[in-house]
């Protein structure tokens, strides 16, 4: 789904479960926040191609965090596009992707997916990728999870910070959040930014109101 130019919301189903990582694109760059569960890559691949940038354009994948269905074709990815693409994560999430430490909530898998991470990025920094992007540390979820505000078309990907049902946002997802306490904090820092769209990797695209909805669901934490 096209949110904007050059943005578009990408829909993966692995046994029921539809999840959303983003494709963002212009001339110069092209950029995959988030790479869905194992054994995806190929529909992940598949659905680039239909886009008409294949895969092997990435230059860029952005990882919100740790969990294996947000990390689970980061090998295959490495493996296709080698040097030419790099990755980028939180530091706080970082020795968890490269298979330093057991996944905090998938320890139990044998093989896990990892991969080198490139680049650490920091809360409120700047990536000059397609029109930028504003990094937004917001852990609680895990520790080194972050949002991604896409400053030209005032689009927040949330990651797993919130999820949303027929495109109401549902706030913070208490089964698979590590922190409840933190992760409500961690809303606040949507309040002060120009939103028009929300991209939620469970649940989708919310596109109505998204400043008040998310000023009510801070209120309610």
């Amino acid at each position: 789904m096209e949110i904007s130019k050059g943005i578009e919301m990408l829909q993966l189903d692995f046994e029921g479960n539809i999840i959303h990582p983003v494709l963002i694109w212009d001339e110069e760059m092209v950029v995959l926040i988030d790479t869905g569960f194992p054994g995806q890559y190929d529909d992940l691949r598949i659905v680039l191609e239909k886009i008409g940038v294949p895969i092997s354009r990435l230059k860029a994948v952005i990882l919100t965090h740790q969990d294996v269905d947000h990390i689970g074709c980061l090998p295959e990815i490495l493996q296709e596009c080698g040097d030419h693409v790099r990755i980028y994560a939180h530091e706080l999430d970082k020795p968890y992707i490269e298979g330093q430490l057991p996944l905090l909530k998938d320890g139990h898998l044998e093989h896990p997916p990892m991969g080198k991470v490139d680049g650490t990025v920091t809360d409120g920094q700047e990536l000059p990728f397609c029109g930028g992007i504003r990094v937004i540390h917001t852990p609680g979820h895990t520790p080194g999870h972050i949002s991604l505000y896409l400053m030209g078309s005032k689009t927040l990907i949330a990651g797993d910070s919130m999820y949303s049902v027929d495109g109401m946002l549902g706030g913070i997802h208490e089964p698979t959040t590590l922190d409840t306490e933190t992760a409500r904090f961690s809303l606040k820092k949507y309040i002060e930014l120009d939103i028009t769209s929300v991209v939620c990797y469970h649940g989708g695209l919310s596109h109505g109101n998204v400043n008040e909805q998310i000023s009510e669901l801070v209120k309610m934490n």
